[in-house]
């Protein structure tokens, strides 16, 4: 699987791109290919994210180049040193390094403040006192060029303008520092953009040395160039700012080549929203547990669900890298971690939803054991022991007082069935409560059938199921996630996406049954309940004495590759 994928992935049209710069004539000719992931530590990394991220540091690998891991904490109102040690660590478990290149956009202020400085001087910046009701009235439209009364300041003026602005002498929204371009472009980008702002906000790291801050699209060209970036890779939506881009990195005295910005398409996925702002409405109203919910996009709410890095990993390459907008369906993300569990998870018995059978004719007192298979692909895995007593764990599904057409589980009188790798039984009778409940299972099993297999090698033909020892049965607490969104589109123009919630999203069972052995499971174990699905232990709540699982992704596959 792995050598396909790097067949399918080995060529996209960013690394066309590359190959004919760093080719013989080619603008970055000799040169090292650099790349970096830019996020803003406003938030925690979701799966579109880690398209981003696995593209920056995969070209990185890929050219033998490097890869620089940079926050970009130019908005101080939302960041925080929580979400820079979640990047770390997501980026970590996706199996990604940045080395001794982690960088901060904050270590770069004196130099880019330094860098408007110079624009001004130049006549290519100014400072407006447009307020940014007034902003939006003079923007102009398709055809009708913007306007500023404050285009021609005097370049003495706005210097003094800017250093008080620094210094702080100003409130918010007093002023802004503009780029001097063409209020007339066609690209409403570069009809004299923001470049710096007034914001009285504490910085999580440069406390409240600064209440100036630069925009985005000012301060990236520069971050990019100051660390020696040969390509910017970055989504769709920077398109139409790469002219703005450009302009800067042109325009500012860096002793340094250009850097060369190439936009790719964001990733969508159905059932889900990653836009950071709703990610954090939804925790913040106590819609989700936290950032690292289950149902979370998030990485670490996928971590915690029971995703691997591998199967992330072979999903963010199987989507591919283009220019085209789609969205994805969750199904897929889904498959590629099915595929991987199917490969690597344990094999385990247990029981979600529990009734008891008593087997009558096997001896009280008597226990004995049997070996279960790891995993029947990896036969160098062994087995694990399991014992076996009169009384055992049951799916209460898999019996029924009067059997439907085609039910070949246990019912009274109905066909044998094996218990997997046990025994041959079947059903004689069950006992209900006062409401009707099923409450015991009675069954008699065939002592000659050890393994599972008759010894006249007559021919069974009820189901396998499985169980769990009542004698050694842990109790466990299973959680059943679903897509967090019922509406396969919540982020839809013209809709609300809170209205778009799944009230069936979540789903917990107590009380449920599962092997001995499953009491020291840890987050990182991964197991394949037989015929349930995916799970593994909760990384917050699962304790030894309180056992919690997650189903990562059921058994059933509803995607067609």
């Amino acid at each position: 699987m792995a050598e396909e994928l790097n067949a399918s992935m080995s060529q996209n049209f960013i690394h066309d791109f590359i190959d004919e710069d760093i080719a013989q004539g080619g603008q970055y000719q000799g040169m090292t290919v650099h790349t970096r992931f830019p996020p803003e530590p406003n938030g925690y990394l979701h799966i579109g994210h880690c398209k981003a991220l696995t593209i920056d540091f995969g070209t990185a690998e890929k050219y033998g180049g490097m890869c620089n891991l940079r926050m970009d904490d130019t908005n101080p109102s939302k960041e925080d040193v929580e979400y820079v040690e979640a990047i770390q660590e997501d980026i970590h478990w996706l199996g990604f390094d940045w080395g001794e290149r982690f960088y901060y956009a904050s270590d770069y202020f004196p130099q880019m403040y330094g860098y408007a400085v110079e624009l001004i001087k130049k006549g290519l910046a100014y400072v407006c006192e447009l307020s940014p009701e007034e902003f939006k009235e003079h923007r102009g439209a398709i055809g009708v060029p913007a306007t500023s009364p404050w285009r021609d300041r005097p370049v003495e003026e706005s210097l003094d303008l800017f250093e008080r602005m620094k210094n702080g002498e100003f409130p918010n929204g007093k002023y802004t520092l503009r780029a001097k371009i063409d209020l007339a472009s066609g690209n409403f980008n570069m009809r004299d953009p923001v470049i710096y702002r007034i914001n009285h906000a504490h910085h999580h790291r440069q406390g409240d040395k600064w209440c100036i801050y630069p925009m985005y699209d000012f301060a990236h060209p520069i971050e990019d160039a100051l660390e020696g970036i040969t390509h910017s890779l970055c989504s769709l939506e920077f398109e139409n700012h790469r002219p703005l881009y450009d302009w800067v990195a042109n325009n500012v005295s860096i002793p340094y080549h250009k850097p060369r910005q190439i936009e790719f398409a964001r990733l969508g996925i159905d059932h889900t929203v990653m836009s950071k702002r709703k990610l954090r409405q939804l925790v913040e109203e106590g819609r989700v547990s936290g950032w690292d919910d289950p149902r979370m996009p998030t990485l670490c709410g996928l971590r915690r669900r029971g995703y691997t890095p591998k199967a992330i990993r072979n999903f963010c390459d199987r989507v591919g890298v283009t220019k085209s907008s789609n969205t994805i369906e969750y199904a897929f993300l889904e498959y590629c971690l099915r595929e991987d569990l199917n490969e690597t998870a344990r094999r385990v018995m247990a029981v979600l939803r529990p009734v008891k059978l008593v087997i009558t004719n096997y001896p009280a007192g008597q226990s004995e054991t049997f070996e279960v298979e790891n995993n029947p692909l990896r036969p160098e895995e062994g087995a694990h022991t399991v014992t076996f007593s009169r009384e055992l764990w049951i799916e209460r599904e898999d019996f029924l007082p009067e059997p439907v057409p085609k039910y070949k589980r246990l019912y009274p009188n109905g066909p044998e069935c094996r218990l997997k790798g046990a025994y041959l039984i079947k059903c004689v009778g069950y006992e209900t409560d006062d409401q009707g409940n099923v409450i015991e299972i009675a069954a008699e099993y065939d002592p000659d059938s050890r393994g599972g297999n008759p010894a006249d090698g007559r021919k069974v033909k009820g189901a396998t199921i499985h169980w769990v020892d009542g004698a050694a049965a842990v109790d466990a607490e299973v959680r059943l996630y679903d897509n967090l969104f019922s509406d396969p589109e919540p982020d839809a123009a013209g809709k609300d996406f809170l209205e778009c919630l799944n009230p069936n999203s979540l789903e917990v069972l107590t009380g449920c049954k599962v092997e001995a052995g499953l009491a020291e499971a840890q987050p990182s174990d991964r197991f394949q309940f037989m015929r349930q699905g995916y799970f593994c232990a909760d990384s917050r709540d699962s304790k030894p004495e309180h056992l919690v699982f997650n189903r990562s992704v059921s058994l059933k596959d509803s995607f067609k590759p």
